[in-house]
């Protein structure tokens, strides 16, 4: 019985030490709710913070972007890279309207006969193989291009072109040059925007001016790796002698195929696209609305036209050109082909430049019917149309300007080729008509006029225009002998004007720099030629 009386004794003891524990545990049991869910948001930041930290970018990792041709073809070519790399520099740049702003040279001053022009040039800058930049090295470019011309990818290297009456060149002192010439040069300036004034190291030449290996500059990025047709690597110049690149290593790959350069993209492979062609706007306008992604256009420096060959019948006729520009629905070509990125013209000279003047663009068939049957009679000719078959668009561009051709009694047979073959069979005169690209290599319009509109213009010749015209072959001269810029204004406008009565080719439209880029970048900008490289970086 006692043993009983123990056993519910010790069994009521046990409850009430239970009771007690739970009594306390009602407070406790809302601290510990509390506690609970503070250990809960705290485990919940803690893993937001782990998974931000994850999606956290490395500002110094690397960028991939991506073109569709060599941004650095390399030793072989004149310039080894594009200037949008952003590894040389020009002694001379433009705005983003295209007039001349200092780069290496600081400032300058002309002469008052305009036969003279000083440049001063920026002080502590350094190559990227550590040597000094300064008078001597600027004179060791120009015997370069002395040598004779240098064919590029981008322009060619003529120091005719780009400093036309030329007769000497000389240091000063160690930071001033001097440039004089038999004319006077009043333009000059906009001859030397950009890549009518690439300055590199002597050290990356041979003996005969070409490059020795990785071409050497001031830039704001150097080449550390350049392999052809796959990627150039870019690195940040950290002695760079102005604000340094937010990006410490860029790489640009190659990548021809604009639907792969999409997928590539798309995908996160690469961050962005840029150079010429950079995305088919038909690719383009499918990212608008995706937050992902972004657009950044502007003007550019490229214009589209069609040559006609002025060698043969029916072009060397003047009003079979006048026809066929009539006979274009230029708007119809930039809205349903190019969606809208693209402004028609009929002035040879691109839009960039400050020297451009704007004139009406004309589209009537009836009378394009009327010009024709001046020239044809009642027959009708057949004529080959070449085209880049690289670029899709042009497909669908070359048979709606075939479409309106026809109407006019004028058959094509549409050939797509490879670039380098097109041009080669236009230098012999086997074709009739063929669609091509000019871009500004500065912002000097009578470049553009001494090549496609002179007589012994180099594009005159080698795309079989044959195009002559003692007005403008007068004109181009009174220009170059002109001190008074209103006059050499003048004489651009008119030549302008000419060519949109003459048609030495048939513009089609003013090209649009268009560019695609992922959202996780910051300050990627379409300018007049490329983008700003500098400026890109990861967005925080």
């Amino acid at each position: 019985m006692k043993d009983v009386r123990k056993r519910i004794l010790a069994l009521l003891l046990a409850l009430a030490f239970v009771l007690g524990m739970a009594g306390c545990g009602s407070q406790s049991a809302e601290d510990t709710t509390e506690n609970d869910t503070t250990v809960a948001e705290t485990a919940d930041e803690e893993s937001t913070a782990s998974e931000e930290t994850a999606d956290a970018v490395d500002p110094d990792a690397e960028i991939v972007l991506a073109g569709y041709r060599n941004l650095a073809p390399g030793e072989k070519d004149g310039y080894y890279c594009s200037k949008i790399l952003y590894v040389w520099e020009p002694l001379v740049t433009q705005d983003d309207t295209g007039a001349p702003v200092p780069c290496l040279a600081e400032s300058w001053e002309m002469s008052e006969d305009g036969k003279q022009w000083t440049f001063y040039l920026r002080q502590g800058v350094k190559f990227h193989d550590g040597s000094d930049f300064n008078a001597d090295t600027v004179i060791a470019n120009f015997d370069r291009m002395k040598m004779g011309v240098k064919s590029s990818s981008f322009y060619p290297l003529d120091i005719d072109s780009h400093y036309p009456n030329l007769e000497n060149y000389e240091k000063v002192d160690d930071y001033t040059i001097r440039l004089t010439f038999s004319q006077p040069a009043p333009t000059q300036l906009y001859n030397m925007v950009n890549f009518g004034s690439a300055i590199y190291s002597p050290n990356c030449f041979d003996e005969n001016g070409d490059f020795n290996g990785i071409c050497i500059g001031t830039g704001p990025f150097r080449i550390t790796e350049n392999v052809l047709d796959e990627y150039v690597l870019l690195e940040r110049f950290d002695e760079y002698w102005g604000e340094t690149a937010k990006a410490k290593n860029i790489r640009v790959r190659v990548i021809p195929d604009a639907d792969t350069r999409f997928s590539a993209l798309k995908s996160g492979e690469i961050m962005g696209v840029i150079d010429l062609n950079a995305i088919p706007t038909s690719l383009a306008v499918e990212l608008e609305g995706d937050g992902n992604f972004a657009l950044t256009t502007t003007k550019s420096t490229m214009i589209r036209f069609l040559c006609l060959n002025g060698t043969q019948f029916p072009f060397n006729d003047v009003r079979m050109r006048q026809a066929v520009s009539l006979a274009l629905q230029r708007s119809v070509i930039t809205e349903d082909i190019y969606d809208g990125f693209g402004t028609p013209t009929t002035n040879i000279l691109n839009y960039s430049t400050p020297f451009y003047k704007e004139f009406p663009v004309e589209e009537d068939m009836e009378r394009a019917k009327e010009l024709a049957a001046e020239v044809l009679g009642d027959e009708r000719v057949t004529v080959t149309y070449l085209y880049n078959g690289s670029e899709a668009a042009q497909k669908g561009e070359a048979e709606l300007i075939a479409s309106w051709l026809s109407e006019i009694g004028i058959d094509c047979e549409l050939m797509p080729m490879e670039m380098t073959n097109m041009k080669e069979q236009m230098k012999t005169g086997d074709y009739g008509i063929a669609r091509m690209q000019q871009g500004l290599s500065n912002s000097e319009p009578a470049t553009i006029f001494r090549r496609f509109m002179l007589t012994s213009g180099d594009l005159n010749q080698n795309y079989s225009l044959g195009y002559q015209s003692d007005e403008v072959d007068a004109l181009m001269a009174e220009a170059e002998s002109a001190l008074d810029m209103d006059v050499r204004t003048e004489c651009y406008n008119r030549i302008q004007e000419i060519s949109t009565q003459e048609f030495p080719v048939v513009p089609l439209f003013n090209d649009m720099t268009l560019m695609a880029y992922n959202t996780k970048l910051t300050g990627y900008e379409a300018k007049l030629y490329g983008i700003e490289l500098p400026l890109v970086g990861w967005a925080e």
